[in-house]
């Protein structure tokens, strides 16, 4: 009876509020607020899908019913989804943290002038490295290359066989298949957890292990796991057009590979990286 009525009542209201430049967000507020009043003070419940209801009323700026911190309605997904998408928040607050208070970075050496690469020790994930460097493609660009048009990577980077979406929750979590090619480490193949956050004119692209029963580890690869990825991507002071990419990268490589070997192949693999990705710019550029 509760429902109906609130439902009714908003109706009624929605016509007139939505003529009022400015005023959705704090009509949703206000109705939320005197609704939830309304049911405590009788001592009911306030069914959990009226607010998302009030939002739909009032159009496009309030239609998504999100919770804090997460980017889509509880509703929507089952308790593993959730988790997942759970599970790629906390790494971007992992990376965050690392991006906002940099711990004492040590130079690495890599060949590629084109990148600086360093790395330094961290409590829980061992050795992060971190590749620095500046592309000339716009922020938008990269951020399409590296998260919307993920499973086109192998075209342009050789280090990459295959990459597969699995599951898209909601607009900014992905769970994703990549297996490598073929190198002096062997083959590995990676399941993760990819989560994107969009503050301002930067980008954050984060990625990290994730278990998924259904894709066991492939008869020719060995499982990795991604302790912590980040890609920074922010706008190159003065010049728009150009992007300051920032990418924090912890891995387990699992097998039989000593750590000595680990900490000269990864950092070399960024830099790789950042040379596949730098070609792929030039040779699509648009005129």
């Amino acid at each position: 009876m509760l429902q109906a009525t609130v439902k009714l009542c908003c109706g009624i209201a929605h016509d007139h509020l939505r003529r009022l430049p400015g005023l959705k967000l704090t009509a949703v507020a206000a109705i939320q607020r005197d609704v939830r009043g309304l049911v405590l003070s009788g001592s009911h419940q306030l069914p959990s899908e009226i607010p998302c209801y009030i939002q739909r009323l009032m159009g496009k700026d309030a239609a998504r019913c999100t919770e804090p911190g997460g980017d889509v309605s509880t509703h929507r997904f089952s308790s593993t989804d959730l988790s997942y998408i759970h599970q790629g928040e906390r790494a971007l607050q992992r990376a965050l943290s690392i991006l906002q208070h940099p711990p004492s970075w040590q130079a690495e050496a890599v060949l590629d002038a084109g990148a600086a690469v360093s790395s330094a020790v961290l409590p829980g994930l061992g050795r992060v490295f971190r590749v620095e460097a500046v592309l000339a493609a716009p922020v938008g660009r990269l951020h399409r290359e590296l998260f919307e048009e993920l499973e086109q990577m192998p075209r342009w980077n050789p280090s990459l066989s295959r990459v597969e979406v699995l599951q898209r929750l909601g607009e900014d979590t992905l769970v994703t298949h990549e297996v490598t090619a073929t190198s002096p480490v062997g083959r590995r193949d990676f399941v993760s957890v990819r989560h994107r956050r969009r503050a301002q004119a930067a980008v954050y692209l984060v990625g990290t292990a994730a278990r998924l029963e259904r894709l066991p580890a492939q008869e020719d690869c060995v499982r990795a796991e991604t302790r912590l990825s980040c890609i920074a991507l922010q706008p190159l002071a003065g010049d728009p057009g150009c992007t300051r990419v920032t990418w924090l990268l912890s891995v387990d490589l699992k097998g039989w590979i000593p750590a000595a070997v680990t900490d000269r192949v990864l950092p070399r693999c960024q830099a790789d990286f950042i040379g596949h990705l730098r070609r792929h710019l030039s040779a699509t550029a648009r005129p």
